[in-house]
Formats: C-alpha cells, sequence, structure tokens
C-alpha cells in the first residue's frame, strides 16, 4: 500500500507542477496512472475536478489539508500502513510525513546537579550567667 500512495504522490506532483503540460511529464503521468487501480483513480480525479489535492501529508495526527485531527485508531492504522487511509474530514488519501516515532529518540540527559551553597552557620547566643 505504501508503493501505491507514493504513486499517487508522484501523480499528484506531477499534475500541480509547473511544467505538467510537457510530452516528458504527460509520459509520466500516463505511466503513473496505468499504476493505480480504477476506483482509486476515480475518487482521486474527483477531488482533483473539484480543485482540490487527491493526497494529504498527515503530520503529528493532523491532516494538512483539512487541517483537523484524525482519531487515533485512524492515526494508528495510518502508522502501519497497511491499508489505503481515508481522511473523514475532507475525503483526501492520507499519507504519514516522514516523522521519527515518538518512541525513537532517546530522552535527553538530566541536567547536571547543582553546587549546594554553603549556608552561614548561626551562633548561638550563650547566656551570660554572672
Amino acid at each position: 500500500m505504501k508503493d501505491l500512495i507514493g504513486t499517487l504522490v508522484s501523480l499528484q506532483t506531477l499534475e500541480l507542477g509547473p511544467s505538467s503540460d510537457s510530452p516528458e511529464n504527460q509520459a509520466s503521468i500516463t505511466r503513473l496512472r496505468q499504476k493505480v487501480p480504477a476506483q482509486i483513480l476515480g475518487h482521486y480525479d474527483r477531488l482533483m475536478q473539484r480543485g482540490k489535492k487527491g493526497v494529504s501529508v498527515v503530520r503529528h495526527g493532523v491532516c494538512s489539508e483539512c487541517h483537523m485531527r484524525l482519531a487515533s485508531g485512524t492515526h494508528a492504522q495510518l502508522m502501519r500502513l497497511e491499508d489505503i487511509i481515508i481522511c473523514d474530514s475532507c475525503g483526501r488519501y492520507l499519507f504519514p510525513a516522514d516523522e521519527p516515532a515518538p518512541d525513537a529518540a532517546p530522552p535527553p540527559p538530566p541536567p547536571p546537579p547543582k553546587p549546594a551553597a554553603e549556608k552561614k552557620r548561626r551562633r548561638k547566643k550563650t547566656a551570660d550567667v554572672a
């Protein structure tokens, strides 16, 4: 499924690029469109005809096109890359951004302890017994 979403992203980049009418790009677009199943391509084309992007990147659990937070289950399913996921709000195909997993980064080292400041000692008052 990762390859299919990658193909859709490449297709979207070529179609929305500045030189999408050039013959080289048209050949690449045709080749990429042949790799995508008809049902998925139909949904993608419907979005593109409306002037919207067909694929959206998800960063920190948020769709980058409609800016809505995904449900935690949907986000977990997206990160597994086992199936094609569609945003519940905007209907775009979702693909995860290249961000490290939260558990992957080691925690920062603790700050060094501060040296204890010496306190001035008070002298006890002694009673003068005379």
